[in-house]
């Protein structure tokens, strides 16, 4: 650190990677934390299976959920204008801070401590699950300072890659964040045993504790951001009063910007995209062994590798994607691909034949791939029509209304799973594993057919981005990033 004082960043390429490296870790450890329950997701739809936390898929669509509602009731689009007043070092800390004592709040809610404290006695008067009530405040506490935290990384990436590698850098930062679900999906099985009938509090909570530690990782490595990003700022006022010979003027964020971004119809299409498309796989995720399991008959280990592929596939393909469009453009119709990949992906998994495992991985692969190809080009799009001082805001306002979307689905498909499995299982008498089985399938199905309809609308808007990129060729949509 002591060589850092001494170097120039402005034109460091080893210093533009490095604070990449620094902006990835604190997101990989929100995702790891988000995918907590993801690939053990079908122990709380199984009706054989006795769970001490005591949720039912439902209720826990309504935790999966509760990620977005501090977002969606105007959290986001209040603190992405306080991002672009106050900058990204103070309101980013202060949402990471926001992002690591909600993911404490959930661990203590869904721990063995608290189900057995005085605590949840006295709770118990006024609620029926005070587990599942803490649980969806910290989730949503930790969801409001996810997001921010996102939008700061994305808008600090804009900042040191403007003119460079941006879509490559936004690729890799997204590959490192996914990175956290892979290793949350594939060490998750193996920290909660469902396969002994009974799930403990004890193992229940060990992916939140492992959770926990990578967030105090993140919090250092964010301290280390701000320190590499204050002398940035620094450096760059100076070259900048040194060529005009007067001090910086900073651009002042005001009111009337949302207006003007609201009204940005290129701006409005890509928000849409963003809704539907990320519907279609981050709650799709949630659910995914809920899903697989059934419709492909196969068993929760194998379950949790096949889901595994989306961001293992992410993390190949990715910056891949980010490099072509740096160098090559084509970004709209990269977001069309890979809306149409994620629609035949549905498809697959909704309608594939039964017990074929290999049509599964075909499926999730086309997910995975699908999950590349449009982040890829779609984030870096935005600076290309929204003014920087504007950014924070702007992609606030995105993962506003892709925070709508996340907030309702997941509680659709709980309870479209959960009223699935009522029809076949109305008591004791028909809880038979013919029944069973029979309602795990319906009910997987059922879901599919939401997540296939987000992909035809992903695909529609897509088109329509497209058509208007062609007319507007000076925004430079289909340009190539990199100068």
């Amino acid at each position: 650190m002591s060589d850092l004082r001494n170097t120039s960043l402005l034109d460091s390429k080893g210093a533009r990677w490095m604070v990449l490296v620094f902006l990835s870790i604190p997101m990989f450890a929100s995702y790891f934390f988000d995918d907590i329950f993801s690939s053990v997701s079908h122990i709380f739809s199984d009706p054989g299976l006795i769970v001490d936390l005591g949720w039912n898929a439902a209720e826990y669509g309504s935790y999966g959920g509760a990620y977005s509602i501090l977002c969606v009731c105007g959290g986001l689009i209040i603190c992405g204008m306080l991002l672009d007043k106050w900058g990204v070092r103070f309101t980013g800390s202060l949402f990471v801070g926001l992002m690591v004592g909600g993911a404490a709040l959930v661990t203590y809610a869904i721990s063995g401590t608290f189900a057995h404290s005085g605590f949840c006695s006295w709770l118990q008067k006024w609620m029926a699950k005070p587990s599942l009530t803490l649980a969806i405040i910290g989730c949503s506490i930790f969801g409001l300072g996810s997001e921010i935290a996102g939008v700061a990384v994305t808008r600090s990436i804009a900042k040191w890659f403007k003119g460079k590698e941006m879509a490559m850098a936004m690729g890799l930062q997204l590959a490192l964040a996914r990175l956290g679900t892979a290793t949350a999906l594939i060490s998750v099985p193996f920290l909660v045993n469902a396969t002994s009938g009974r799930v403990l509090f004890s193992q229940t909570i060990r992916p939140a504790q492992v959770g926990m530690i990578l967030m105090v990782i993140a919090v250092a490595v964010w301290a280390l951001f701000l320190f590499v990003d204050a002398k940035f700022d620094r450096q760059m006022s100076a070259r900048i009063e040194a060529s005009s010979g007067k001090p910086v003027e900073k651009d002042e964020f005001k009111f009337s910007d949302i207006g003007k971004i609201l009204s940005n119809k290129y701006y409005i299409l890509i928000s849409l995209l963003c809704v539907f498309f990320y519907c279609c796989i981050i709650s799709f995720r949630r659910f995914a062994t809920a899903i697989i399991i059934p419709r492909f008959d196969i068993d929760q280990d194998l379950a949790s590798t096949m889901v595994a592929l989306i961001p293992f596939c992410t993390m190949v393909f990715t910056p891949i994607f980010g490099y072509a469009v740096d160098r090559k453009g084509r970004g709209t119709r990269l977001m069309l691909l890979g809306s149409v990949m994620v629609l035949v992906a549905h498809l697959i998994v909704a309608f594939a034949p039964r017990g074929m495992a290999w049509c599964g991985y075909v499926g999730i692969g086309l997910l995975g791939i699908g999950y590349a190809l449009v982040p890829a080009a779609m984030w870096p799009s935005v600076p290309k029509i929204i003014p920087e001082k504007n950014l924070g805001t702007a992609y606030s306002l995105v993962y506003w209304i892709q925070n709508i979307g996340l907030l309702v689905v997941p509680i659709f498909v709980g309870k479209i799973i959960d009223k699935t499995n009522a029809r076949f299982i109305t008591g004791e008498a028909s809880l038979t594993p013919q029944n069973e089985s029979l309602a795990a399938y319906s009910s997987a199905v059922n879901a599919e057919y939401l997540f296939i309809a987000l992909g035809v609308a992903a695909v529609i808007v897509a088109l329509v981005l497209c058509r208007e990129s062609d007319k507007r060729p000076d925004l430079e949509l289909d340009a190539p990033n990199k100068k």
